[in-house]
């Protein structure tokens, strides 16, 4: 399946587990990691699990260990460098009234926030940070993001499987099913952006 020229099948079979842990871990909380597509790899692997090329447990297993440990290395990030980068009122990057804006944002939907984030591309890989940046108690940090890393890791590779296991010659569908994927992990930010928007011209 060609995809911006690259056949992201044969890319996922490539890099076996140990690649895949690695983009795992860097989307998941390192700062340039949304550029990755880490979801459609899950979903891929999953697939191909389902082919017996990957062993579903270790598979689920893994990429679940590794969205534990780039969500904690993000959350570290934020904590430790991401106060000195966005400490100038106006900031380039940042500016604090941004800053209080989120550490209200994680007051009251601190536990939400990191579940929800952990579904939505580009936004899962900050919301670690900003959890770090905005001074979440690192142990509730810790209980959520390892429910929310499990769920998404099993859950975006349980789907590949059953999908993969289910419909044959999948592999001709893969492209618009990885659009379908995507655009379903992005409904959740559209209702939440719906709801505050009619919350605030009520």
């Amino acid at each position: 399946m060609p995809f911006l020229n690259i056949d992201i099948v044969e890319l996922v079979k490539i890099f076996g587990y140990t690649g895949l842990f690695i983009v795992i871990f860097v989307e998941s909380g390192i700062f340039f990691g949304f550029l990755l597509p880490a979801g459609s790899m899950l979903f891929i692997a999953g697939l191909l699990a389902s082919q017996g090329i990957f062993n579903i447990y270790w598979l689920a297993l893994i990429m679940s260990i590794a969205a534990v440990l780039g969500d904690s290395a993000g959350y570290l990030f934020g904590a430790e460098v991401g106060k000195k980068i966005f400490s100038y009122e106006n900031s380039i990057f940042f500016n604090k009234k941004y800053l209080e804006n989120t550490r209200k944002f994680y007051a009251k939907h601190g536990s939400f926030a990191i579940v929800l984030g952990r579904f939505i591309p580009i936004i899962r890989t900050f919301v670690p940070i900003l959890a770090g940046v905005t001074d979440m108690h690192y142990g509730r940090f810790m209980k959520y993001n390892i429910v929310s890393a499990i769920c998404w890791a099993t859950g975006m590779i349980l789907l590949g499987y059953f999908i993969g296991a289910s419909v044959p010659g999948i592999e001709g569908f893969l492209l618009p099913m990885i659009f379908v994927v995507i655009f379903l992990s992005v409904v959740p930010i559209l209702l939440e952006l719906t709801k505050t928007k009619t919350y605030h011209h009520e």
